[in-house]
């Protein structure tokens, strides 16, 4: 796979594409079909603008691939911070702190711990 010149590789051009999508359309939940279909149609884009060299197959099954393992990073994270919760359940209660903005601190702490970028 060759990359345009402009561009630091086929990951940014890729990344830029998708996270814009993605960030417009924050509240819905993606099926597998759906990442399916983006993944294609950025592949078909990207090879379209000459930004790369590559059948569309290959390209849309590692973006697939990618994107699924980001998508379910979140899932992986949430599910960690719902165990976590559910541990200080009797402490939260007590002390009448809110379940969303407890959520929304310990997944914070969760996305610095693994770096990752939501």
């Amino acid at each position: 796979m060759r990359t345009h010149p402009r561009f630091h590789g086929p990951d940014t051009v890729c990344y830029t594409i998708l996270f814009k999508h993605i960030q417009s359309q924050k509240s819905m939940l993606f099926s597998k079909e759906y990442v399916g279909y983006l993944a294609r149609q950025v592949a078909q884009k990207l090879i379209a603008g000459e930004f790369i060299e590559a059948k569309v197959n290959e390209v849309s099954t590692a973006l697939n691939t990618a994107l699924l393992e980001e998508l379910q990073l979140e899932d992986r994270i949430n599910d960690e911070v719902r165990l976590i919760l559910e541990q200080y359940q009797d402490e939260m209660q007590r002390a009448g702190a809110s379940y969303q903005e407890m959520f929304k601190k310990v997944k914070g702490e969760l996305v610095r711990k693994y770096k990752a970028v939501l």
